[in-house]
């Protein structure tokens, strides 16, 4: 009876630490699970970053292609327009000149139509009266064209943005110091801009 009871005690540990072996192993096992799943997660998560990176920079890559090819549509657009733009200032200027000198045309006409009439003629009160009617249409067509002469008749308030002073003259009375007093060269404006200043004599 007491050998039995000894035979029990010897085996009864061993069958306890079976146990504990198992329980551990399983442990281990289920530690290892969590932590292989927890790594899958983190790659998982890794790779998503990744993805969306890439998915990002191929956006990126693709707006700047799509920009590149606008900026440089927008490029050859400017380039025509620069072009086209000279070329229309070039005509404008060369048809502008050409319309000017066509409107010259019919005062040399006049002239040489004056230059016979005084060939055959004495009559000095008919040439001059010619001359002044050629001298009247050139003026009225510079005047269609813009160019006006510079008022610097005697008396006029010397203007250094019009008139240029060619030499001063002592002023006959003090209401006369400052101000034209005769003018050596008339001067002309072209749609107000100062074409040739008006050389005057000024009282000082």
């Amino acid at each position: 009876m007491d050998k039995n009871k000894n035979h029990d005690n010897v085996t009864e540990p061993q069958h306890v630490a079976d146990n504990e072996i198992s329980v551990n192993d399983i442990d281990n096992e289920f530690v290892e699970q969590q932590e292989a799943e927890a790594a899958k997660d983190i790659a998982d998560e890794e790779m998503n970053k990744v993805d969306a990176l890439q998915q990002e920079l191929d956006q990126t890559r693709a707006q700047l292609e799509k920009e590149k090819k606008e900026y440089l549509f927008l490029m050859a657009e400017f380039d025509n327009f620069r072009k086209r733009t000279l070329k229309e200032k070039s005509e404008l200027i060369k048809n502008g000149g050409e319309n000017a000198l066509k409107g010259l045309l019919p005062v040399v006409d006049d002239f040489e139509r004056s230059l016979e009439a005084i060939k055959s003629s004495d009559d000095a009160a008919s040439i001059r009266e010619g001359v002044e009617l050629i001298y009247n249409k050139f003026v009225k067509y510079l005047e269609q064209n813009g160019v006006k002469p510079i008022d610097s008749a005697p008396g006029v308030d010397f203007d250094t943005e019009l008139h240029e002073a060619v030499t001063m003259f002592p002023a006959p009375d003090e209401s006369q110091k400052g101000k034209v007093i005769d003018t050596v060269q008339k001067g002309y404006t072209l749609h107000d801009k100062v074409l040739r200043h008006a050389k005057v004599v000024v009282g000082q």
